[in-house]
C-alpha cells in the first residue's frame, strides 16, 4: 500500500498481497463507512446540471465503494433549510464509533472577507458552524470542498484524524470552479489510480483533478481563478498540488511538522480487493505504520545512517508481519 517509499518495501508489498487470501474470513474485515454529499443552490439552469452531474458520480463511486450515502439538495421540494438538515445528518454520524466519514461540498460559496460559506437552498452554513457540527465526531473524515470561496474552510476544519480539501486556497477566489466536477470524476475512475495498486486514493484524485483544472486555464488562455488545497495533518496550512512529485510532498514543511498527503493516500472511496480482505485492526495498525515511515524519511538527512536503516527495517518487517495474521 506504500510502494512508492522504498524498492524493498514494494517487494514486500505485493509478497503480502498474496498473503491476503490467508486472512481468516470470519474476521470483520469492512466497517460502515458514510458518504453525505450537499448540493447547493445553483442559482442558473447551467450551474443545477453540472452540480447534478457531479453528485451522481459521487453516488455512483460510494455504490461501487459499498458506503452509507446521503444526498442533501437533490429533491425538488424547493427546501428552505437544507442547512439544518445538514446539521441533523451530521449529528446522526457524531453517534457512530467506527468507519470514515466522507462529507462532498459541490457548489457556490461566498465570503465577505471574515466568513466563508457555503450556498444552500435556504439559510447558508458556514466555515465555523461546520467545524462545530463536526467536533463531536471522532471517526476519520474527509471533506473534499469543490466551491468558490473554499479555502477558509481548510483553515477552520483541519484537525489531526481529518484530511480537507478545498477547490481555492482563499475566500478571495470567488469564480465557479471546476475543481470540484474534475475531482468527481476521478474518484471513481481506475485511470486515476496513479500508484497502480487497483484503487483510487483521495491524494490521486486530488492531484488528477487539480492538474486537469491546471490543464483547463491553460488551453483556454485563460489566468486561473481556482488553487487547490490539502490538508492532513491538522495544522491548516494545507499543500498545493505543485508541491507533490509523484505521491510525496518534495517541498517540508516549516517548523519540523509532517507533510501533507501521507493519510489523503490511505483513504479510498471505492477499495480494491485486497484492501477489503483487511480486518479494521489491520488496515488502521498498517496506517500508522505507514505514517511513521513518512515521518522517518522525513529525518533521514538528520539520522545517522545506520539508525535509519535499522529503523526502516523495523517497520517494514512490522507492516510485512500484518498481513501474515490469521
Amino acid at each position: 500500500m506504500f510502494p512508492r517509499l522504498f524498492p524493498l518495501f514494494r517487494w514486500i508489498v505485493s509478497v503480502a498481497a498474496m498473503l491476503l487470501a490467508s486472512l481468516s474470513s470470519s474476521a470483520q474485515t469492512n466497517d460502515q463507512r458514510s458518504l453525505i454529499v450537499v448540493i447547493g443552490a445553483a442559482g442558473e439552469p447551467e450551474y443545477a446540471e453540472q452540480f447534478s452531474s457531479s453528485a451522481a458520480l459521487w453516488e455512483q463511486a460510494a455504490t461501487k465503494g459499498g458506503l452509507q450515502l446521503r444526498v442533501i439538495g437533490k429533491d425538488q421540494d424547493n427546501s428552505t433549510d437544507d442547512r439544518g438538515l445538514l446539521l441533523k445528518l451530521l449529528a446522526e454520524e457524531a453517534g457512530k464509533t467506527n468507519g470514515e466519514l466522507w462529507l462532498v461540498f459541490v457548489g457556490h460559496g461566498t465570503f465577505d472577507g471574515r466568513t466563508a460559506k457555503f450556498n444552500l437552498r435556504g439559510p447558508d452554513i458556514s466555515a465555523e458552524e461546520m467545524a462545530v457540527a463536526l467536533k463531536p465526531i471522532t471517526r476519520p473524515v474527509a471533506i473534499v470542498q469543490g466551491a468558490s470561496g473554499s479555502g477558509p474552510f481548510l483553515n477552520a476544519l483541519s484537525t489531526p484524524g481529518r484530511v480537507v480539501i478545498t477547490a481555492t486556497k482563499s475566500g478571495h477566489e470567488l469564480n465557479a470552479t471546476r475543481f470540484g466536477a474534475y475531482f468527481a470524476r476521478a474518484i471513481g475512475d481506475p485511470s486515476a489510480d496513479l500508484d497502480k495498486d487497483g484503487q483510487t486514493s483521495l491524494l490521486e484524485a486530488y492531484l488528477v483533478a487539480s492538474r486537469q483544472v491546471e490543464q483547463f486555464y491553460k488551453e483556454e488562455g485563460r489566468l486561473a481563478t481556482e488553487h487547490s488545497l490539502l490538508d492532513d495533518n491538522g495544522d491548516g496550512l494545507g499543500t498545493p498540488p505543485e508541491w507533490f512529485r509523484g505521491l510525496r510532498a518534495a517541498k517540508a514543511p516549516a517548523d519540523g511538522k509532517s507533510v501533507d498527503g501521507v493519510r489523503a493516500h490511505q483513504l479510498n472511496l471505492v477499495r480494491s480487493e485486497a484492501e477489503r480482505e483487511l480486518t479494521i485492526e489491520v488496515r488502521a495498525r498498517r496506517d500508522e505504520l505507514e505514517q511513521k515511515l513518512s515521518a522517518l524519511r522525513g529525518r533521514k538527512s538528520q539520522m545517522k545512517e545506520a539508525d535509519y536503516y535499522e529503523d526502516l527495517e523495523g517497520l517494514l518487517v512490522e507492516i510485512a508481519r500484518l498481513y501474515q495474521k490469521k
